[in-house]
């Protein structure tokens, strides 16, 4: 298993990164979280990491502090809740936001993610009850990931990449874009509002 990854970062494009790791270039999915706190290409970070083996593939996913990976790794224990889903919870709620949910049994909050159902909702959250104590035990900000900046000159298509790649629709990614494209500044504001409206709908 590959704890974590440390080395300069060559791009970022949601929901994929490529890490420069002495030479080798690892590319990762990361939630929009982490995305969210990486620094600008070029500059040396540290994620943490867990490895999906597939017999077509090793899917590796990246993550800015261990808080997001343990939650990501109780995710995938539900039965129905595969790394898609839970980069789409992760890129929707934060972690605190997430037990909240569980602690107040909140099925509605949860369905507003893609990719969620109402029974994968109850069961996720059945689930869960004996479990997020273990995310006490990690410190949220243990790690060098550094501050967010723009990917590129195009925020809107970045927004539109990202959202489209969490599983929402495009139409419907379009939608929230132009709602809240006036009062948001960056690529980053522009995705986390975007997400907010889409998690009201």
């Amino acid at each position: 298993m590959i704890g974590f990854l440390k080395g300069s970062l060559v791009s970022k494009l949601p929901p994929f990164l490529v890490l420069n790791v002495q030479g080798v270039g690892y590319e990762l999915e990361a939630p929009m979280a982490t995305f969210y706190e990486l620094p600008e290409e070029n500059t040396e970070v540290l994620l943490f990491t867990h490895l999906v083996v597939r017999e077509d593939a090793h899917l590796l996913y990246g993550f800015s502090d261990r808080a997001q990976r343990e939650l990501f790794r109780s995710l995938l224990k539900i039965n129905g809740v595969g790394p898609r889903v839970g980069l789409a919870i992760l890129s929707t709620l934060s972690t605190s936001q997430f037990v909240q949910c569980v602690n107040q049994q909140d099925t509605l909050t949860l369905t507003s993610v893609p990719g969620i159902g109402k029974k994968t909702a109850e069961r996720m959250l059945l689930d869960m009850r004996d479990r997020i104590s273990a995310l006490d035990h990690f410190d949220a900000g243990d790690n060098d990931v550094a501050g967010g900046v723009e990917l590129n000159q195009n925020p809107v298509e970045d927004a539109m990449g990202a959202l489209v790649a969490l599983g929402y629709k495009a139409a419907d990614a379009s939608r929230a874009i132009r709602t809240v494209e006036e009062n948001s500044p960056g690529r980053d504001d522009l995705i986390r509002n975007a997400l907010q409206f889409l998690s009201k709908r």
